[in-house]
């Protein structure tokens, strides 16, 4: 079951804040499934945002998290990808919505903009929020139509 494993993944801008998110995803019960980079030498985000796309496409994670030095290229990335609803957070109310409203299985961070107890704050609201269904559900599936890719 995937419900509670985490696939985690950053490029060099990020790579100290998912260390610290990993460790706090852990404390929450969550298993976490590391995708890298796990240190400062130069890497293109695009890859890793793959990687976090695969290992949810494939089943190996139910939902993910990437960061990057603004959060801003690897949520883009993530989003070229049908089966990911990625979302760049900056705080909590961002991160609740994300998951309420958009059903969100990927959280984007920035590891330069975002202060890490805030991230933290954050990683616990995404992964505790349900997705509200509802109205929302509707909106929801049109993301993933063909039109709207």
């Amino acid at each position: 079951m995937t419900d509670r494993i985490l696939a985690m993944a950053s490029d060099h801008g990020g790579y100290e804040m998912k260390a610290l998110l990993k460790d706090e995803a852990v404390r929450l019960g969550w298993a976490v499934l590391d995708l890298g980079t796990d240190g400062p030498a130069s890497v293109d985000y695009p890859d890793y945002a793959a990687g976090v796309a695969a290992a949810i496409r494939e089943g190996r994670a139910g939902r993910g998290v990437l960061v990057c030095g603004s959060g801003i290229g690897i949520s883009i990335a993530a989003n070229r990808f049908p089966e990911i609803r990625a979302a760049l957070i900056h705080d909590s109310y961002g991160a609740r919505m994300c998951r309420l409203h958009n059903d969100a299985n990927v959280m984007c961070l920035g590891g330069r903009t975002t202060g890490i107890e805030i991230a933290k704050e954050c990683l616990t609201i995404f992964l505790d929020t349900a997705f509200e269904g509802g109205r929302h559900a509707n909106r929801v599936a049109k993301l993933a139509a063909p039109s709207c890719r």
